[in-house]
């Protein structure tokens, strides 16, 4: 919607030296998108919560099948490798480590248990915690963020910004934590009255179609991973339904985007594996508090799993109390 000329930005903006991004002119110009985004998805969003309320999308799940969820998510995925690209290109030696450090974690180190101090029955001990199976992607970014920040530190990168692995550096956009307010509270309509046009509704729903059809195959991949039988059709219209209302409160916060299912987090379960309904996981250093007296005579057994895709418990506990 914002490639069609009437959104096309003016050419005072294109230097980036010229422009004041405080100044007033400057703020109506990207406000004025974002209203305009904030209303065609507030109107599209209406669409979709008709067709999963309604109990349509139900109905339609005969006609959507496996040849018609694979080329969606195929095509949907496409304009995402020239974004790819451009990000891992800043530095392909930092994105290579980043590939090679989740690898390293979620397949070969998964099975290691790594020692954690608890605290539990009135006293201190260690138990085994299998960080690098819940955490891989979570640590290779934060350990290929510290090569960068130790990189910067000793000016390793180049402080050029036409230098090729200057976006690499951790200080390139210090500026905006600077201006950034300490706390701030969104609410609705906080860029103005929301403008609406027919082309933007019809474009916004046309990718919320796109959505839908990308939201019943994350359904039923999530299910499958955690071994839960196939969603049932009014599971499937709730879901739709509340994803739709998702997106109007999303438009009406003037976030400038949708709301729904991501098919990245269907990847994320399927390298963690901490993806099954049994699982049950809290701080390993938090102390267990007590909810309650026990009456005299009570029995109470406690009894956590810790199980992955594959159905095999990695650890279980059982705790009875008198």
């Amino acid at each position: 919607m914002l490639s069609l000329p009437a959104w096309k930005c003016p050419e005072w903006t294109f230097n980036a030296s010229q422009v004041n991004t405080s100044s007033p002119e400057f703020t109506e110009e990207w406000q004025r998108r974002l209203r305009e985004l904030q209303g065609v998805i507030m109107v599209a969003s209406c669409f979709q919560m008709l067709v999963g309320f309604s109990g349509l999308i139900g109905y339609l799940l005969r006609f959507i099948g496996p040849l018609t969820i694979a080329p969606t998510i195929s095509l949907l995925a496409l304009p995402l490798f020239s974004s790819v690209g451009d990000d891992a290109g800043a530095h392909w030696g930092i994105a290579a480590l980043t590939i090679f450090l989740i690898l390293l974690f979620s397949q070969y180190l998964k099975n290691v248990a790594v020692p954690v101090p608890t605290y539990g029955r009135g006293k201190c001990h260690t138990s085994k915690f299998y960080l690098f199976q819940v955490f891989p992607v979570l640590l290779a970014l934060c350990l290929a963020w510290f090569l960068c920040f130790v990189l910067t530190v000793t000016d390793t990168l180049p402080s050029a910004p036409t230098a090729y692995g200057y976006l690499a550096r951790t200080d390139t956009r210090v500026h905006v934590l600077n201006q950034a307010p300490w706390f701030r509270f969104p609410y609705p309509g906080q860029w103005g009255r929301p403008t609406i046009s027919l082309a933007g509704v019809f474009g916004i729903i046309a990718g919320l179609i796109s959505s839908m059809v990308e939201s019943i195959g994350d359904y039923y991949a999530c299910a499958r991973l955690v071994g839960a039988p196939p969603p049932p059709k009014h599971a499937i219209n709730r879901g739709i339904g509340i994803e739709g209302l998702g997106t109007l409160l999303s438009g009406a916060w003037g976030t400038g985007n949708g709301t729904t299912s991501y098919s990245e987090n269907i990847g994320a379960l399927g390298i963690t594996r901490s993806c099954t309904t049994s699982w049950t996981q809290s701080l390993p250093f938090w102390p267990r508090l007590e909810c309650g007296r026990k009456r005299k005579g009570e029995v109470s057994q406690l009894t956590l799993y810790s199980q992955d895709s594959s159905g095999k418990h990695l650890n279980s506990a059982t705790e009875t109390r008198m």
